[in-house]
């Protein structure tokens, strides 16, 4: 087999390229408003209520209508999940493998219209939508591999009297709770870990994103999964994502999303009810109030260039964001006008148009708490670009810049998950590095300086899950950036890296007297 590479990025400067696209975002739009069932065993299934996803660049256009599952529906998929785990679990991990790959084939087969999906759901850019469907392929590939190398009995010490050896196996039945904003790759990453291991899955998406979840069920039973490994149950976290992580036959629970409902996830995991015979282990990967420290030794023109891309990209909707700049006063009058000047520059709009930079935050609780920020900014600080809702059929907010922040500041401590950037003065390196690490959070920071006993300052203490040197603190490659957080940012679960399948599986020793 080869080794794994990352998957190319699609380069839309070429017209065959922007010509496909364009091609699948007029397929996607031809489909926009059906109605998806859950699907249990590989059966399709409707419930008596139903919900609908819209696009957050055009409120009134409906992306798809879905099934709000009840207890009893959810009860059949956890049956179902059980019933296929005692074949499941004998099947060779090579073969499990093999499914991933089938995947990531077809996967690449329909990259343009998965991006489109992404583009009309949850108002992805052209560039980010394509980043995040080669992400998704990545983690079926790498993990496939991954799985055929655990696989391997690991060496032991050898003694004479004995035969000892060490396997994996897996856990058994395990939620996969997904977020909105990566809603295909984070997804694809969650799911295909625990199935390649041998365990089954019921998979609840975000309300704000079903259909990419839908779409991968459907990639899934293409490249020939056997019914029940995978189930595909949607309805609200507090009535389909509670009930899974309460359930005494759930082993485990994967979740990507908020500080709060992680933390709320945790507690209910932690209760052992009655016919429970483990405790549930919990895979947690929550938020960031992500910062990037730029130094007086820093080259200040990509040290801006950095921090816009990782402050603005998809809007400031991921968990790696910059929305800390903390900047030496000694260049800080140097740095904020290029800030300022970049951040103009962006354009922001539907992101069907393939020049738009930004488009709108996932929905309307968004860009109301995102309003409530910036008139928290207006008091906390100086605004220097952005400040401004627009206008229009969506949920759209400019970039936002706000100048002379206080650590202390709720600007500085909450994570926000909108275009809103805090800068904050820092006298020196030591005590930049002291307001990186005064938050909540630990999941990825940067630091731009020339001088190396200040990397390795860093490197020892800026508490981050993945840092950063001389660029922005977005953008992990599978295997290239195990990616995961410390503090309240998740359980560091380090995701697209070595030892992320492990937290799907148990080690089981095994050692004969030799006669």
């Amino acid at each position: 087999m080869k080794p794994f590479k990352n998957e190319s990025f699609t380069d839309f400067s070429l017209p065959k390229n922007r010509l496909k696209m364009e091609k699948a975002l007029a397929e996607v739009e031809h489909h926009l408003g059906q109605e998806y069932p859950l699907i249990i065993g590989g059966k399709n299934i409707r419930a008596t209520e139903t919900f609908v996803s819209y696009n957050p660049a055009n409120v009134n256009e409906r992306i798809g209508i879905f099934q709000k599952a009840t207890p009893e529906l959810c009860t059949q998929a956890m049956e179902c999940a059980l019933t296929t785990f005692e074949l499941w679990k004998y099947v060779s991990p090579s073969k499990r493998a093999q499914f991933l790959f089938k995947m990531a084939k077809i996967m690449r087969e329909k990259k343009c219209h998965l991006s489109a999906w992404l583009i009309y759901e949850v108002g992805k850019s052209w560039k980010e939508a394509d980043g995040d469907v080669s992400e998704a392929i990545d983690f079926l590939e790498y993990y496939g591999r991954e799985m055929l190398r655990l696989s391997r009995f690991p060496k032991l010490t050898t003694i004479p009297s004995e035969k000892n050896k060490l396997h994996y196996i897996p856990l058994g039945v395990g939620v996969i709770i997904a977020p909105w904003n990566f809603p295909l790759a984070i997804l694809v990453g969650m799911s295909c870990a625990a199935i390649v291991t041998g365990n089954t899955v019921i998979i609840k998406p975000s309300i704000y994103a079903p259909t990419l979840a839908y779409q991968f069920m459907k990639i899934a039973e293409e490249a020939g999964l056997p019914p029940g490994v995978m189930n595909f149950v949607t309805g609200s976290g507090s009535s389909v994502g509670n009930y899974f992580v309460k359930h005494p036959q759930t082993r485990f629970v994967s979740f990507t999303g908020s500080k709060n409902v992680g933390i709320q996830i945790n507690e209910l995991a932690s209760h052992v009810p009655a016919g429970q015979k483990w405790l549930k282990r919990v895979i947690l990967e929550m938020g960031g109030k992500d910062a990037i420290i730029v130094d007086r030794e820093a080259d200040l023109e990509a040290a801006a260039e950095g921090i816009v891309r990782s402050a603005f990209g998809f809007q400031g909707q991921k968990c790696s964001a910059c929305s800390r700049a903390i900047i030496d006063e000694k260049i800080y009058d140097q740095l904020v006008p290029k800030l300022v000047q970049k951040t103009q520059q962006l354009k922001i709009g539907n992101p069907k148009d393939p020049t738009i930079f930004l488009g709108p935050v996932i929905n309307e609780d968004s860009f109301t708490k995102t309003k409530e920020y910036l008139e928290i900014g207006k008091q906390e600080g100086k605004l220097l670009a952005g400040g401004e809702t627009q206008s229009s059929q969506g949920y759209f907010v400019k970039p936002t810049i706000f100048g002379d922040i206080s650590p202390k500041a709720r600007l500085a401590q909450e994570e926000i998950f909108a275009p809103i950037l805090a800068l904050i003065k820092a006298k020196d390196f030591e005590e930049a590095l002291s307001i990186a690490n005064n938050t909540d959070y630990g999941l990825t920071g940067a630091v731009y300086t020339k001088n190396p006993k200040k990397i390795k300052k860093a490197q020892e203490t800026f508490h981050v899950g993945n840092l950063y040197i001389n660029r922005g603190c977005t953008g992990a490659l599978v295997g290239v950036h195990p990616f995961g957080g410390f503090n309240m940012s998740g359980t560091d679960s380090k995701a697209g890296g070595p030892d992320y399948l492990l937290l799907f599986m148990q080690a089981k020793s095994i050692s004969e007297k030799k006669s």
